[in-house]
Parts: structure tokens; sequence; C-alpha cells
């Protein structure tokens, strides 16, 4: 097979996912959540919120966050190679970071989540570049959020955001030209809705460090492969692949 048509078959089974209904273990899940999110104590919420907020901002207003010139006139393979090295690259980072934060107890445990996001969101500004999108632009920065929303949200607000990405170039026009048509708090609440188990799990002394590991591994790589189709999503047309079902 071509690898244009490699790309098309794994498209349409992600497409297909990101559209499925909430299963019923998900809707348990998701009530589970809601429930442990009244007990969780007022100072973490806190701190998980603003960490997100710092983080989202930061990419909105083009602060701390950089990443290389576009790659210009590239073949969709080379690019995808040189995306899944960058991949493997922040997956590795993120899983040795967690092991040793979680291994250091809650202090260490808190101060992962502001770190974790950022490595989360240099190898999303890196993946863009190597697409050839200039991350100069602040809608391309959304476009990074809303990717990032996709890959941390329930079912039922991810087929929401998929629908954005999915038609992108429409849903962007409506943007005003600054960066305050962003919907932080949601974007803050599905996050840590999505990811507050495993996170609370790894300040437990003993079993801090492996699963800081694993959940760093498990989310950066998942946030890669989102990355990377809804990029494809972006260049079907150019591609003049067949229409996606």
């Amino acid at each position: 097979m071509d690898y244009e048509d490699v790309v098309l078959t794994e498209l349409v089974m992600w497409k297909r996912k990101m559209k499925r209904a909430p299963s019923f273990t998900g809707v348990l899940a998701k009530r589970l959540q809601t429930r442990i999110n009244t007990i969780i104590p007022e100072k973490v919420h806190r701190f998980f919120t603003d960490a997100i907020r710092n983080m989202t901002e930061a990419v909105c207003l083009g602060a701390e966050f950089t990443a290389a010139e576009p790659l210009i006139d590239a073949e969709l393979e080379t690019r995808e190679n040189l995306v899944r090295e960058r991949i493997k690259f922040y997956r590795n980072t993120a899983t040795a970071e967690g092991a040793i934060t979680g291994a250091g107890g809650i202090l260490l445990g808190l101060a992962d989540f502001p770190i974790w996001l950022g490595i989360k969101m240099k190898m999303l500004f890196e993946i863009a570049a190597l697409y050839g999108r200039d991350v100069s632009n602040y809608k391309e920065r959304l476009f990074l959020l809303h990717v990032f929303e996709l890959s941390f949200s329930s079912a039922k607000h991810r087929a929401q955001v998929f629908d954005a990405i999915d038609n992108w170039e429409t849903y962007s026009k409506r943007f005003p030209d600054n960066v305050k048509s962003f919907d932080w708090r949601t974007f803050q609440q599905e996050y840590r809705d999505y990811i507050d188990i495993a996170k609370l799990l790894q300040l437990v002394p003993g079993i801090g460090a492996a699963v800081g590991a694993v959940v760093n591994h498990r989310l950066t790589e998942k946030l890669g492969n989102t990355a990377m189709n809804s990029f494809r999503l972006r260049l079907h047309d150019s591609l003049k692949l067949p229409g996606i079902p």
C-alpha cells in the first residue's frame, strides 16, 4: 500500500472512534469523577485550575512556547517519521519526569502537573511545525488547544471538539483577531476531570513513581497520536485522498 493509503485507513478508524457515543462504562466513570470532585480539597482544585489557566494563557499570548520554523515541501511520510520521533522523545521525557516527581512525595507530585503540561504543549508546537504550520499565528495556537482538549475530554464533550477540528477552516473564521474567544474554563474542567484520579494517585507514597511514569507515558503518547490525526484531517484536501466517511 502507498503511505497515503495507510494514512487514510488509520484516519477512517480514528474518526469513527472520535464520533463514537459514550459507552456505559464511560458514563459511570464520569459520574464517579463528579463525585470525587466534591471531596477533593478546594486547594487542590485551585492548584490544578491555575496551572491549566496559566498554560492556556501562555499558549494564546505566545509566551514561553516557541517552535522551529515550519517544515515546507516535504513528503507526508517524511514529516510523520519525524513526528513519531518527537512523540517518542517527549513521551520518554514525560515518563522519566513522572517517575521522579512521583517518587518525591506530595510537593514534587504537585510540581509534576505544570511541568508535564509544559512538556506536552512543547511537543504539540514541534508537531505543528513538522506539519508545516506557523504557530506564530494565534489561530494555529488555538488549534493546538483544541487538539489538547480533544485528547483529554469526556466522550460527550469530545464530539463537540472533534466537529470543530474536522471543520477547522470554517470554524476558525468565526474567531475575532484576538485570543479571548477560547473557552479555557471548559477546557480546564474537562482536562482536570479526565486525569484527576490518576494524578491524585501519583501523590500516594509508595506507588507515586510507578503511577507517574505510566500515566505520563500513556497520556503523552495519546496526545501525540491525536495531534497526528488532527493534522491529517487538515491535510486531507491537499493530499487528494478519497472522502472520509
